[in-house]
């Protein structure tokens, strides 16, 4: 095999999910395994810190989810035009979630996938956000948040009209109803894309920086006494740790911004026109 069909061989493989099932009810199983035990840690750390929760001098761990409620909630009370007890803990839950899932990027790209194959599996992605399976289910649950809002606030008679009516009045109604499914379902889309696509990009640009010492396969020996070899050795540890710091920002960015987006979402469900 060449080099070029080994990289190419490479990156199919570090980006091809474990799937139990054909088709469309095939699941993607290393996504929902690290999405569920991420999402299982948050809930513990939180439980662990409302536990030992003291009004004397906070330790690190209080503090710290102190620092997120405060924040998140200073956000929803900027951007939510109303009052509502679960919007708060949502927009938690979300930005946590997300930014942990994002974190997997971290993760050395071949520590997952060499350690499930050890184990018997023969693929292992280890980033569920770089899953549009993950995402889009993500946005589908804002999806349905919207719609309950929808209904709560304006009642399924005031939703209708919004609907049918909004925003050309009665005389465009067909125009009106196509007009806001399609902005109904360009939320779930956008969040979804949004998140997939910077994620598996930057998963891809991991996956090319490693793949600069693929062709010396498990000679070190080789590598390091070759003028080429150390070469790559040395532009590939500056380039993974370039795009790496570039990378600690993009990832608490997209949870956010999933977050943010959410919250808008939720608040424009709520308010009358």
């Amino acid at each position: 095999m060449s080099q070029d069909a080994g990289v190419t061989g490479y990156i199919q493989h570090h980006l091809t999910n474990w799937r139990v099932g054909e088709g469309f009810w095939a699941l993607h199983m290393d996504s929902l395994a690290v999405s569920v035990l991420l999402g299982a840690l948050f809930c513990l750390v939180m439980w662990v810190a409302a536990r030992r929760a003291t009004s004397g001098t906070p330790g690190p761990l209080q503090n710290t989810v102190e620092m997120m409620v405060e924040f998140v909630e200073g956000l929803v009370a900027d951007t939510y035009h109303g009052k509502n007890p679960i919007v708060a803990p949502m927009a938690l839950t979300i930005f946590v979630w997300v930014f942990l899932m994002n974190l997997m990027d971290l993760v050395p790209v071949d520590l997952a996938p060499e350690t499930m194959t050890a184990l018997g599996w023969e693929y292992f992605k280890i980033l569920p956000t770089a899953n549009l399976n993950i995402t889009f289910g993500l946005s589908l649950s804002v999806l349905a948040l919207v719609i309950g809002f929808s209904f709560y606030y304006k009642g399924a008679g005031g939703f209708a009209k919004e609907m049918l009516f909004h925003p050309f009045g009665p005389w465009l109604l067909p125009f009106n109803l196509i007009l806001n499914i399609v902005e109904l379902l360009a939320k779930p889309i956008s969040l979804s894309l949004r998140l997939f696509g910077n994620l598996y990009a930057a998963e891809l640009i991991f996956l090319m920086i490693a793949s600069l010492t693929l062709g010396f396969g498990t000679h070190w020996v080789e590598m390091l006494t070759s003028v080429g070899g150390l070469t790559l050795l040395v532009g590939q540890v500056i380039l993974a740790t370039i795009w790496a710091i570039f990378h600690i920002l993009v990832i608490p960015l997209q949870a956010f911004i999933f977050m943010m987006l959410s919250i808008v979402y939720l608040s424009m469900a709520a308010e009358h026109h």
